[in-house]
């Protein structure tokens, strides 16, 4: 008679596991989000990510863009120029080394994306409880996610899904302003940066820094009943963006 096999459970991959409580809870933040009258989707990866965004924007349809590194990540930019079926307003377009457009070709930019049809960005932070938490230097993102254009898009990796408000700002104090500051400094050769409390220690300092990048703090709790479906949010099973 043969014994049993004694068959080994990898215990060093947790990625199945992993997946599994990410989608749980993204689907609470998506079904808080539709009480607030914002749309939620889910995505397993970032493909599945670009086929919602994709769908979302009709042809034709004026698209602005919001620093986001998330974009970059699910390749939307590219998606679209292939597509060629868009307008696209992207402030944040670089030379080859990463620098910049002249500041006054992106004020001017910056301005035209409230009348685009599309405004399509990232989050900072985004509570369990659907609401969405952001913070900026200029304003010109927040501003956008607001008001003016008549569709959002907020495509949010699940590492930005937090417990409430109070978490949502201290990871954005913490975490995604630092990097980011760190980002524009190193990637963008904005010296003005380099300066920053936060970007030499890597914690924020609450500083009065000429060029402090979080001037404006907005907490979006939801719609009134005219906008509802005007923001809708892409959450991706994945890790994306800072």
């Amino acid at each position: 008679m043969h014994g049993k096999r004694n068959v080994m459970v990898d215990e060093t991959d947790i990625r199945q596991e992993k997946a599994l409580h990410s989608k749980q809870r993204a689907q609470k933040v998506t079904e808080n989000l539709q009480k607030r009258k914002m749309n939620g989707y889910y995505a397993a990866d970032r493909k599945g990510a670009l086929e919602t965004v994709m769908r979302l924007i009709p042809p034709g349809a004026v698209v602005a863009r919001g620093d986001s590194i998330t974009l970059d990540q699910i390749d939307l930019l590219n998606a679209l120029a292939k597509r060629g079926q868009n307008a696209v307003i992207d402030p944040f377009v670089t030379d080859a080394e990463g620098h910049w457009l002249p500041g006054e070709e992106r004020l001017r930019m910056f301005r035209e994306t409230f009348f685009a049809d599309i405004f399509i960005t990232g989050t900072n932070a985004i509570t369990l409880d659907g609401k969405l938490v952001n913070i900026d230097g200029a304003g010109n993102r927040v501003s956008a996610m607001i008001f003016g254009p008549s569709k959002v898009i907020l495509v949010i990796g699940v590492n930005k899904i937090v417990k409430d408000t109070e978490a949502a700002l201290e990871r954005i104090h913490q975490m995604a302003a630092p990097v980011n500051a760190k980002r524009h400094a190193v990637e963008h050769h904005d010296e003005s940066l380099a300066t920053l409390p936060c970007v030499k220690t890597g914690s924020c300092a609450d500083c009065r820094h000429d060029w402090r990048i979080c001037n404006y703090t907005v907490i979006i709790d939801g719609a009134m009943p005219q906008h509802q479906g005007r923001i809708n949010v892409v959450l991706v099973g994945e890790e994306l963006g800072i």
